[in-house]
């Protein structure tokens, strides 16, 4: 005997299409929010230990919760601008929170760690050569904020057209953007991440992460655009190659 078609048995074996939004899934609403509020929780915290600590004293443990502020900055604009400007794509993942573990979390457990110590043996950061500590500072601080204004500006101009995985098959909805920033620069999200990471260990005070930070950044960004840009020539042919001839990516031997 069939079941009529309205029955709870030909409903629950019809794929929902609401069902990517469930918990669970990838594109779940209740696994965003979660993200989005510990991410604004973590934001506010950090940011007013940041000023409660140079207020009130005068040590340079500031660094850190300024760290962790930026860190959360930069995951919750991540997703915000897949999310705005190529929402196809954006789900959970695309806050990056997860993104090569546990090498990523490591590395930033790291460069928290260093910053403590650097404070317990170079309680004025005097390790900076030729009393260049402010000079340091300032440049990290212009390397983040440049660093994260350019990747999320370079995620938008993008559009549909920038994902965070390397696409292997050309979607109808993929072009060559040459304008805006990337008139100026190849990979203006991966310059941006690039010199992001690199300033952060500036603003730390960080020697040894400083060095880590840039040649892992390095190794992975010159793997990473040499394996993209093999298939960008692919996809876009003459077109590509011509691009790649006349723009370059700002960023040290790549």
């Amino acid at each position: 005997m069939e079941s009529p078609p309205d029955s709870p048995i030909v409903q629950s074996a019809r794929v929902s299409p609401d069902k990517p939004y469930f918990p669970g899934q990838a594109k779940s609403l209740e696994g965003i929010a979660i993200r989005s509020f510990c991410l604004g929780i973590v934001l506010a915290l950090s940011t007013t230990a940041t000023v409660l600590i140079l207020v009130l004293t005068s040590s340079p443990l500031w660094r850190v919760p300024f760290f962790i502020a930026a860190l959360s900055t930069f995951h919750f604009l991540e997703f915000w601008t897949t999310a705005k400007y190529n929402t196809p794509v954006a789900n959970i993942g695309s806050f990056l929170l997860t993104a090569n573990w546990p090498a990523y979390a490591i590395a930033h457990v790291s460069a928290s760690l260093e910053c403590l110590l650097t404070k317990l043996i170079f309680p004025n950061r005097s390790w900076a050569p030729f009393y260049t500590g402010h000079v340091i500072l300032l440049l990290g601080f212009v390397m983040v904020f440049v660093g994260q204004f350019v990747r999320s500006a370079a995620m938008a101009q993008a559009g549909q057209s920038f994902n965070h995985t390397i696409q292997h098959r050309k979607k109808d909805s993929h072009i060559l953007v040459t304008t805006g920033l990337y008139s100026i620069m190849r990979h203006p999200a991966y310059f941006g991440f690039f010199y992001w990471g690199v300033g952060t260990q500036l603003v730390l005070g960080n020697p040894i992460c400083f060095v880590a930070y840039t040649i892992v950044l390095w190794k992975f960004f010159s793997s990473r655009v040499k394996h993209e840009e093999t298939l960008l020539v692919h996809f876009f042919k003459d077109e590509y190659v011509q691009y790649r001839k006349r723009v370059g990516t700002l960023m040290p031997f790549i």
